[in-house]
């Protein structure tokens, strides 16, 4: 009995163990769900969603915001309609995901985040393998949102390829453009571009060319070792102390000392310029003015002599035509008509 009861005792507690872990793995995993903030969100997928687990978690820039809820195919989820053709859009999966309010505060409307690039990708936790959903902003005009012809049960968030997928995209084009090439083409191309260079350095004119440089090149080596360059070296060290010599001598010094002299004295004489300026324009101004007062008093003498001049010439002319009446005085007078 004592080996029962203690049989029976470890299987109990066993059981005990068994159901905690229970309760503790079904709260882990419905953490999110048991908070009155959570809010339902999903999204759909053209990538393969291996390594995407219920219960991976939701990150925005790496904070952890949420965790994902469900994920299936959107063939089992929606129903086309009767009569539509099986389309690339029920091929999709559809990915649902739970995220609390309380964790990312006041925020825009769902509608405006969208609008400004609120997009859902795959990311990748480290090299393990394992996977999570991230929110981010993205460029709209780049990515912009999916249309589907269902009606979600839940907010629709538009997902982004993943950056293994877009990296995988972009090397299946890569071997597309690569396949399209004529590359049997490219090689007869390559092989004839060869030969015609061979030819050009053997016989042709880039041949003639190298054979030129090359002989210049002899002829300036040859005038190189023929010039007297020590000579000339010499000279130009000569020349280099004559005029070192001939720059710090007395003459070049006092020339310079007159120069500068001769500077002092002209900036002195411009510094006075504009006073010289100023007095003859005042000496032009008080002449215009004199030479003004002295026409204005002569007008009326010239006009006194015009007016004497006149008479004068009257006078002259009476003298000639009439000299008696002049010395005489006036005539006597006209005897009246019809008598002698």
């Amino acid at each position: 009995m004592p080996q029962a009861r203690g049989l029976y005792l470890r299987v109990g507690a066993l059981v005990l163990v068994g159901l905690a872990l229970g309760i503790g793995f079904i709260l882990f995993l419905t953490a999110d769900r048991l908070t009155g903030s959570n809010q339902q969100f999903e999204t759909y997928s053209r990538e393969s969603v291996q390594g995407l687990e219920v219960g991976a978690p939701v990150r925005y820039r790496g904070v952890s915001i949420g965790r994902v809820s469900e994920i299936g195919l959107v063939s089992a989820e929606y129903r086309r309609p009767q009569g539509d053709p099986y389309g690339a859009a029920f091929q999709l999966v559809y990915i649902r995901f739970a995220v609390d309010n309380a964790r990312i505060g006041e925020t825009l409307s769902l509608e405006d985040a969208i609008r400004i690039g609120l997009r859902v990708r795959i990311a990748a936790q480290g090299i393990t393998g394992v996977n999570y959903l991230e929110l981010d902003f993205v460029d709209p005009v780049r990515f912009p949102p999916r249309p589907v012809p269902w009606e979600p049960r839940f907010p629709y968030v538009p997902a982004v390829p993943s950056t293994v997928a877009q990296v995988q995209g972009a090397a299946e084009q890569l071997l597309e453009r690569l396949q399209a090439v004529d590359l049997p083409a490219l090689l007869d191309n390559v092989i004839g571009l060869v030969a015609d260079l061979r030819g050009q350095v053997k016989d042709g004119d880039l041949a003639v060319t190298l054979r030129e440089a090359a002989e210049l090149m002899r002829v300036l080596r040859a005038a190189t070792q023929e010039a007297d360059l020590a000579g000339t070296a010499a000279e130009l060290r000569g020349t280099a102390a004559d005029a070192r010599r001939l720059l710090a001598s007395r003459e070049i010094a006092q020339v310079l000392a007159n120069a500068a002299a001769a500077t002092a004295e002209l900036r002195a004489v411009a510094a006075r310029l504009p006073g010289s300026v100023n007095t003859l324009d005042a000496s032009l101004r008080t002449a215009r003015s004199v030479s003004t007062d002295i026409q204005a008093e002569l007008a009326p003498i010239l006009r006194d002599l015009r007016a004497a001049v006149a008479n004068l010439r009257d006078t002259t002319e009476q003298l000639r035509r009439y000299p008696s009446q002049a010395i005489f005085g006036a005539p006597p007078p006209a005897p009246p008509a019809g008598r002698r």
